[in-house]
């Protein structure tokens, strides 16, 4: 076939970069024109020895050399490759579309703290799709949380209320159901909240809903430049992904601060209290679940402080049976009914009798130990009247150096129709402590070979070193060393509660 005749264009080009020749193809493709496009000139100029690609009005094409290296003419032949280059530019605004989704997952992710995600959503989306963004999180009664982020800057958060419903759009995206497509907004109909702090410049607004799990999210506004309504082929197939990620990420995060709320309300009622002094004596406590991220377990202290001569606080520390949150329930429901059995507080046998009966009617497979301690003050002493219920002895740690177990003793609460205890009355001088703990510290298995129990005797002599301490020291390194006795090992639920007499007090028995 004839150059002329050739269906591929055909330009023969010079030395000095002009046309010397063109084909019939050619002339139709320049329009008669003699110029050399500028990418073909320049890789003329290069003298390129393979095939070069550009553009020639709205089609691309190949342009391969045919050279003669006596006269120093290349032969250009071009091949229309259009199609080709859209469909490697289609893979490629693909390939780029899931690399930032993939982005945006991990960073989205990265948090389930609400407000945290919420700004990584709009630092996300000026990144990928917008010079400034607001995203917008529906609250109870009309009140709206909008994060706000400008390129270049930092997020902002504002509390709205009615005034979101005046953004065309936006409240069909809060709806979530049925979808909507996006919503191209003139910059000059948009309420003034949404374009302050924006940079100059805005061409057009888009209202994006953010899908939930079956219900809304959230909506995104995006500010951009372009006055052109419309995403770009890229844009086009990374903003539905964005926003099926963000939306995803603000629900998960949403779910998580609710349930945290929930859980920390619950919390509030099963954690234990803190208590530095009732009526001049010191009490001290330590406690720690047996899970790493646990707050609660089957362990448990309680502190009921009554003022008044002739009165006696009651202190209760006890392990429920089982671990995890099912002994923490079993927990609040104890807390719960002692505390309605103060007024029996005097009377430690009504009290675990009438606890007793509670456990029995509610489940019958279930049990709690407990040392009972009622508290009352006499001048510079304190008078204990101590009570165990299938739990370890109290220890009495005396001022020099001598330690005591309590002589009382009893069966647990919960398994058996009829219980007994052994209450023994004991008095605390200035400087004594008496320390109740759970089965936490002596059980507590580890030390030189990894399975021996830390065990009461241990305890016992340990405690001779702490003569004198005060109730919180002495709690303190009783923690301390059932922790180190462990080691990294695995742990059980452990609470410690020290009752200590001031070594200096006033005459009339307050701490001055």
């Amino acid at each position: 076939m004839e150059r002329e005749d050739s269906p591929y264009p055909m330009l023969v080009v010079g030395a000095s970069g002009a046309v010397e020749r063109a084909n019939a193809a050619a002339r139709a493709l320049l329009g008669g024109a003699r110029d050399v496009p500028a990418w073909l000139a320049r890789a003329h100029g290069e003298h390129a020895a393979g095939p070069v690609t550009g553009p020639v009005g709205e089609r691309v094409f190949e342009a391969h050399p045919v050279r003669d290296d006596g006269a120093g003419r290349v032969e250009w032949w071009l091949v229309d490759v259009t199609e080709r280059h859209r469909a490697g530019e289609a893979v490629r605004a693909e390939r780029d579309a899931l690399a930032a989704a993939v982005e945006v997952s991990s960073e989205l992710l990265a948090t389930l703290n609400l407000d945290r995600c919420l700004e990584a959503v709009a630092r996300l989306a000026v990144r990928h799709l917008a010079v400034a963004a607001r995203v917008v999180l529906p609250r109870a009664g009309h009140r709206h949380v909008v994060t706000c982020c400008e390129a270049g800057d930092g997020t902002a958060h504002l509390d709205l209320t009615r005034e979101a419903g005046t953004m065309p759009g936006l409240s069909e995206a809060l709806r979530g159901f049925p979808p909507v497509p996006p919503r191209w907004l003139d910059p000059a109909t948009a309420p003034a909240w949404v374009t302050r702090g924006a940079p100059a410049g805005i061409g057009s607004i888009v209202v994006l809903a953010l899908p939930g799990y079956g219900l809304p999210a959230g909506a995104l506004i995006l500010l951009r430049r372009s006055e052109h309504h419309g995403f770009t082929p890229s844009e086009a197939l990374f903003a539905p992904l964005f926003t099926a990620r963000a939306g995803t990420a603000i629900s998960i995060a949403r779910l998580y601060a609710e349930q945290a709320a929930i859980t920390e309300t619950l919390m509030a009622d099963l954690l234990p209290p803190v208590m530095t002094h009732v009526d001049g004596v010191e009490v001290a406590a330590r406690y720690r679940a047996a899970g790493d991220s646990a707050q609660v377990g089957g362990d448990f202290y309680d502190v009921h402080a009554v003022a008044g001569a002739g009165r006696r606080s009651l202190v209760v520390l006890g392990d429920v049976s089982g671990k995890g949150l099912e002994a923490a329930v079993l927990t609040g429901k104890i807390r719960n009914t002692l505390r309605a059995l103060l007024p029996l507080s005097d009377d430690h046998q009504r009290v675990l009798n009438r606890l007793n009966d509670v456990l029995l009617a509610a489940d019958g497979s279930r049990f709690v130990t407990l040392v009972l301690a009622g508290v009352e003050r006499r001048g510079g002493r304190v008078v204990l009247r101590l009570t165990s219920a299938g739990h370890p002895p109290p220890m009495i740690v005396r001022f020099d150096g001598r330690v005591q177990v309590a002589r009382t003793r009893g069966t647990l609460i919960g398994l058996l129709e009829h219980v007994t205890s052994v209450t023994e009355e004991v008095l605390l001088e200035p400087g004594d402590t008496c320390l109740l703990y759970s089965d936490g510290v002596i059980e507590a298995r580890g030390g030189p070979f990894g399975g021996e129990l830390f065990g009461e005797e241990r305890l016992e002599a340990e405690l001779r070193r702490c003569a004198g301490m005060p109730a919180d020291s002495l709690a303190e390194r009783v923690q301390m060393l059932a922790s180190q006795w462990a080691g990294g090992g695995e742990r059980d639920d452990l609470a410690i509660v020290a009752i200590g007499v001031p070594r200096e007090q006033s005459r009339n028995g307050a701490v001055p």
